[in-house]
C-alpha cells in the first residue's frame, strides 16, 4: 500500500477523534454561562445562608423568624432581584457543612463563611464576594479588671480554644509585648463562656464576632468589655459559585451599594425624598443618573431597591450591633474607610 493512501487512511480514522478533542478542549476553558440569576428567577425567591447561627448575624427569634446582619444582606440582595426583600429561605449551615451546599445549588449564597483564606477560595469551587465584615482574634474581659486595651493584660488567666491557631496567636502577642499570661485550653467555643462564668479564667480569647454573642449570652453585658485590638485578622464576605461571573457581580454591587449608600448619606429614611439631587454620586446610586442595572439584567434601581429594603451599612451595622441590642459593638475596622476604618467600595460610575 502506497505511503499516501496508508496517510489518507488514517485521517480518515482520526480525524473525527481529533475534532471531539478539539472541541471538547476548547470548550474546556470557557465559562460557564449565567445561570443563578435564572434559577432564583425561575424559583421565585433567594435562598441565602450563613454558617451557624450566631447573636447579631443570624439567629432565630420567638416566632421561629430569622435577623441580624446575615439576614439583612440576605434581604438587601432580594430586594436588588426582585424589588421585595421578603423573597428569601433563610438557611443556616452548622459546623464544616459549608461549601457543599453551594456547590450542589441548594443555596444561591453564602452571606458568612469561614473567615476568608487562599485554601477556601480556591479549593471549593466557590469565590469569596468582597468583604462585609471584618474581624479578628479579640479580649472579652470584665470591667473589674480594669483594662482598657489588650496591652494592659498581663499575667492573666485566659480561655482559648486551641484548633485555628488561636494559642499561638496568644503566644506571639504576649511574647511581643513583654507580658505573661497563662492559657486554659478548650476543645470546644461554648465550653470559654461556662469556664469564663465559673471564674476558672479572667479573660476569653476568641473572634470578636464569637465574644460578641458571648457577651449577649452574659446576665449584665454592660459590666464585661470587649477590648478594641485584634491579634490576627479575619475577613468575612459573600461567598458564590465560580463560573457564574454575573451572579458575582450582582452580589458584589448590591453590598458595595449598601457601602457607598452610607458615604454619600442616603439612608432607608430620606431615599425617598432625593429624587431631585443634584449630586452624581447621589443620583447614580438611585438609578436616576446612567443605569448599572441593565448589564446585570436587573432594573436601573436595584441599588436603591436594596437600600430602601434594609438601609445603608451604618443602619444595618446599629440595627444589630448597636446600643439598643443591650451589647453594642464598636465599629472599628468596619468603621468606613473615611472614619478610620477599613470599610471601601469602588466608586459607581
Amino acid at each position: 500500500m502506497g505511503g499516501e493512501k496508508k496517510a489518507s487512511i488514517l485521517r480518515n480514522l482520526f480525524m473525527p477523534a481529533m475534532l471531539l478533542a478539539a472541541l471538547l478542549f476548547g470548550t474546556a476553558g470557557q465559562p460557564a454561562m449565567a445561570q443563578t440569576l435564572d434559577a432564583v428567577r425561575d424559583r421565585g425567591f433567594l435562598v441565602c445562608g450563613s454558617s451557624n447561627p450566631l447573636s447579631g448575624f443570624s439567629q432565630l427569634d420567638t416566632d421561629s423568624r430569622w435577623s441580624g446582619f446575615d439576614v439583612d444582606l440576605c434581604r438587601a440582595l432580594a430586594a436588588a432581584i426582585f424589588g421585595n426583600p421578603d423573597l428569601i429561605e433563610f438557611r443556616s449551615y452548622r459546623g464544616e457543612a459549608r461549601f457543599a451546599p453551594l456547590q450542589t445549588g441548594s443555596v444561591d449564597v453564602l452571606m458568612r463563611n469561614g473567615a476568608w483564606t487562599a485554601g477556601r477560595d480556591t479549593r471549593y469551587g466557590a469565590r469569596y464576594v468582597a468583604p462585609s465584615f471584618f474581624d479578628g482574634q479579640a479580649f472579652l474581659v470584665p470591667q473589674s479588671l480594669g483594662v482598657v486595651s489588650a496591652y494592659e493584660l498581663d499575667n492573666v488567666s485566659i480561655c482559648v480554644v486551641d484548633g485555628f491557631g488561636e494559642l499561638q496567636a496568644l503566644d506571639d502577642f504576649f511574647f511581643s509585648n513583654q507580658t505573661t499570661f497563662q492559657e486554659v485550653v478548650y476543645e470546644e467555643a461554648a465550653d470559654l463562656l461556662v469556664a469564663y462564668r465559673a471564674g476558672l479564667c479572667q479573660v476569653i480569647s476568641a473572634s470578636g464576632r464569637q465574644l460578641q454573642a458571648f457577651r449577649r449570652e452574659l446576665q449584665d453585658p454592660a459590666l464585661h468589655r470587649i477590648l478594641p485590638e485584634r491579634i490576627s485578622k479575619e475577613v468575612l464576605g459573600p461567598v458564590v459559585r465560580q463560573d457564574d461571573d454575573e451572579w458575582f457581580e450582582i452580589v458584589r454591587w448590591t453590598m458595595f451599594a449598601l457601602i457607598t449608600a452610607e458615604e454619600v448619606g442616603v439612608t432607608s429614611l430620606n431615599i425617598d425624598s432625593l429624587s431631585a439631587a443634584r449630586t452624581p454620586a447621589v443620583r447614580r446610586i438611585l438609578g436616576l443618573e446612567g443605569d448599572y442595572g441593565s448589564a446585570l439584567r436587573l432594573r436601573p434601581t436595584f441599588m436603591s431597591d436594596a437600600i430602601r429594603a434594609v438601609g445603608n451599612y451604618a443602619e444595618l451595622y446599629d440595627r444589630n450591633f448597636g446600643p439598643q441590642t443591650g451589647a453594642a459593638m464598636l465599629r472599628g475596622q468596619n468603621a468606613l474607610w473615611s472614619n478610620g476604618g477599613l470599610l471601601y467600595a469602588p466608586p459607581i460610575m
